[in-house]
């Protein structure tokens, strides 16, 4: 998490949470994925000083759709703590129809021996016919800032030969104004499943707006990511 313009911090994760729960039919209700990523960006913006990190998570979900869990990743906010950000979330999904998931998360982004950056955040995500998504996130305390910021993305995801997916999302951050001006993020990639093995490679960025705020931290740039899990 990098500090904004005004020293104040902007936390962690990508414009669709890298830990959404899914209910699982007739199998365990306990989930776990390790992933090895290039670059640990979130929302546009570098949370690992450019450089590569691991990232784990493991999730309980009840045959009702509640779930809770843990992530946690490595970071890099330049000198001193933290080195690392571990993250505790709840939440519920459930179909809608057969067309319609309805997800609500409330994660805790949380900073060891970096407390005055930990803050909540409420997350929906409804996804469409399993390829459209509707993200929208609010926090009243952004990066514990005492600060209210909206993030809002739309996802989709469409199957190529070969059993790809090609992966498209762009997402708008909003703040209050004396705390930061608004930017805009963006993600085309392609992925690929092999069993519990999970490989992807996306093209991120932001606007005039998100480089003003970041610096190098916000340019476009390639991002792999390895993960096994299931």
């Amino acid at each position: 998490m990098k500090r904004l313009k005004l020293a104040l911090p902007l936390a962690v994760v990508l414009s669709i949470v890298p830990f959404a729960a899914s209910a699982q039919d007739g199998g365990s209700p306990f989930s776990w994925e390790v992933t090895a990523v290039s670059d640990y960006v979130w929302r546009g913006t570098s949370q690992s000083d450019e450089n590569p990190t691991g990232q784990v998570g493991f999730t309980y979900t009840s045959p009702v759709g509640l779930y809770a869990g843990v992530w946690a990743s490595g970071v890099d906010f330049g000198p001193g703590d933290p080195s690392y950000e571990v993250d505790g979330f709840i939440g519920y999904n459930v179909d809608l129809g057969e067309s319609v998931n309805f997800d609500i998360m409330l994660n805790r982004y949380s900073y060891p021996d970096a407390g005055e950056l930990n803050f909540n955040e409420l997350i929906t995500t409804t996804t469409f016919a399993d390829t459209y998504s509707l993200t929208v996130a609010y926090s009243d305390d952004f990066g514990g800032s005492d600060t209210d910021a909206w993030y809002v993305a739309a996802g989709a995801s469409f199957p190529l030969p070969q059993d790809f997916s090609l992966d498209l999302s762009v997402g708008r951050s909003m703040f209050e104004k004396d705390y930061s001006e608004d930017y805009t993020d963006w993600s085309i990639g392609v992925s690929r499943s092999w069993g519990l093995l999970t490989a992807s490679l996306a093209y991120i960025g932001t606007d005039g707006n998100g480089r003003d705020i970041f610096g190098e931290l916000a340019d476009n740039r390639l991002v792999l990511s390895l993960s096994i899990g299931q």
